[in-house]
């Protein structure tokens, strides 16, 4: 499954920042960085719990959100892209 993820952490002290930098890391081991504060990830039922997991273990639930989209199949027709930015097809050989 696709999901969309998105937050806002207060970066206002030390640990904010640090909270910051680690959600971001989270995400990335699971997805790609579409903007700022947004990730798409294709987990399986499985990684989008731990996915889950590892999200609320590190925000601070007074001072942060934190908002997890599931995206509907089929992508084509349920995400549309403008711009510059182009994604990574997870379903598309990747050639590093």
């Amino acid at each position: 499954m696709m999901v969309l993820v998105t937050y806002d952490v207060s970066t206002l002290t030390r640990a904010g920042r640090r909270r910051l930098r680690r959600v971001a890391k989270t995400c990335l081991n699971y997805g790609q960085r579409v903007q700022m504060s947004v990730f798409e990830c294709k987990v399986d039922a499985a990684k989008y719990e731990q996915l889950q997991q590892q999200l609320l273990d590190e925000i601070d639930a007074e001072e942060d959100s934190l908002r997890i989209y599931r995206i509907l199949e089929p992508l084509e027709k349920n995400v549309l892209e403008f711009g510059k930015f182009t994604a990574t097809d997870f379903e598309d050989t990747l050639i590093i």
